[in-house]
């Protein structure tokens, strides 16, 4: 099967792998289901972690533009083949980072006003659990 990479921008909207991992289940649920919003996998990913309801607004929010600086690549039906991870560093012109450095380059205030967190509700729950209800509730909602 081909693997599918999904390159997408956040500019420090990442605190932590976790509500990124929810967002890449629901993208798996829907495309088991045959209810893909968008049309592709990758589309997919960003409209999920976005928080938007609308695909546009999604894209132009968490996709790639000519001024992005922070690029997260993310691959479904994934291996530890070499020469596929050698063939994903050809693509980006950068340096790679640990996922436990997500935290450090979030910017906390920009998450908060993007998904509308309160200060109330970091007071019972961490950035990274706020973001992920959000993902997981957004079609009930």
């Amino acid at each position: 099967m081909r693997h599918l990479y999904s390159p997408i921008c956040f500019d420090q909207l990442i605190p932590d792998v976790f509500p990124l991992l929810a967002a890449a289940h629901k993208t798996l649920i829907s495309k088991s289901r045959d209810s893909l919003t968008t049309r592709t996998l990758h589309s997919e990913l960003v409209y999920n972690y976005s928080g938007s309801k609308h695909i546009t607004e999604s894209l132009k929010r968490c996709g790639i533009s000519e001024s992005s600086t922070y690029v997260l690549a993310a691959r479904f039906n994934a291996t530890s083949d070499e020469i596929e991870q050698k063939a994903v560093e050809k693509l980006v012109n950068g340096k790679e980072i640990d996922l436990e450095e997500l935290g450090g380059r979030a910017d906390q205030a920009q998450i908060q006003k993007h998904y509308k967190i309160t200060s109330q509700e970091l007071g019972i729950s961490p950035l990274a659990d706020a973001i992920t209800c959000r993902i997981a509730a957004r079609d009930a909602l």
